[in-house]
């Protein structure tokens, strides 16, 4: 599978910080898209959901990072948008939108979190990070990695 330099960056908005991930596969929007809504494929790379997986839904996931959160699923435009909110408590919930865009040769997927405080950002890059790497790996067939010490290289990279 051919992929392209997997893009990172953090921004501000309302004072809250927000990752942009983006990554480039050589795979056709239907097969991404199961990728990121199939909970059978999602355990094998990023998290179990459990509960009703339908808009205006409420779910439980478990990422394979380790966080448990509950979650509602906002938007789903298949085969191109899938929106959840997470209610991390009181004090900070945050958005996963995931964009699928056809391009010549495959399907380039962006994914926005955004809601955390800014201090956090860090943290939340690098996880997604290796969560669109062990997407990569999903999608040429081969098993993930363990996931924390991926995240603790990159982490400890962007601090540097």
């Amino acid at each position: 599978m051919i992929r392209t330099e997997q893009h990172t960056y953090v921004k501000q908005v309302d004072g809250r910080g927000v990752v942009h991930v983006d990554d480039f596969y050589a795979t056709d929007p239907q097969d991404l898209w199961e990728a990121v809504t199939d909970p059978a494929r999602l355990a094998r790379w990023l998290v179990t959901v459990t509960g009703d997986l339908r808009v205006g839904g409420e779910i439980t996931t478990a990422f394979t990072s380790g966080a448990q959160d509950p979650a509602r699923i906002t938007a789903c435009e298949p085969p191109r948008r899938l929106v959840v909110e997470f209610a991390e408590g009181d004090d900070e919930a945050t958005t996963i939108e995931a964009t699928l865009t056809p391009e010549a040769g495959g399907t380039r997927l962006v994914v926005e979190e955004g809601g955390f405080d800014l201090d956090r950002a860090p943290f939340h890059e690098a996880g997604w990070g290796v969560h669109l790497d062990d997407l990569a790996a999903h999608l040429r067939g081969e098993q993930c990695e363990p996931w924390k010490p991926r995240w603790e290289a990159r982490l400890q990279r962007a601090q540097l």
